[in-house]
């Protein structure tokens, strides 16, 4: 069980923080809910304590897992398919998984997609999508802004 203050991460929405555990009915059934701060975009998101292992919700990184996502960040494009719909699933499923190590080689390998050959519009929503979560986690396990991890990105996909 997380604590109000408590740094976390729910996969596909990012990293925050327990602003409050409350009880809160929804469709009729009372039950006490995770209030979490998403720091980039403001959002709020409430999670069932009942469903917090079900839903992925894990710890944010230490500095050391800050330091290995950077090196993941830096490292070669790994092989992905040549099929677009293959690889987009591929990609998904890590995202979906919650592993901050996973949405790393995510941002990294199409990161590099995009420079050489492009992206579709549908993966380039994603490199999106997996970037923000990237930060989200990054900016609380450095505690930085978002401004400098966004910088960091930048310097290790150079």
């Amino acid at each position: 069980m997380y604590n109000i203050g408590d740094k976390v991460v729910y996969p596909m929405h990012g990293a925050g923080m327990i602003e409050a555990i409350e009880e809160r009915e929804v469709l009729g059934e009372t039950q006490a809910y995770y209030i979490m701060g998403l720091p980039i975009g403001g959002m709020k998101v409430m999670i069932p304590l009942t469903s917090e292992k079900q839903l992925g919700l894990r710890d944010v990184i230490d500095h050391e897992g800050a330091r290995r996502v950077v090196s993941i960040l830096e490292g070669e494009e790994t092989r992905m398919s040549t099929n677009w719909n293959q690889r987009y699933r591929a990609n998904m499923d890590k995202i979906k998984s919650g592993d901050v190590y996973c949405v790393a080689e995510v941002v990294r390998n199409l990161s590099i997609r995009e420079r050489s050959k492009g992206l579709s519009t549908g993966e380039r929503k994603m490199l999106d999508v997996a970037r923000q979560i990237l930060i989200s986690e990054m900016v609380l396990a450095q505690d930085t802004t978002e401004e400098q991890v966004e910088a960091m990105l930048l310097r290790c996909m150079e």
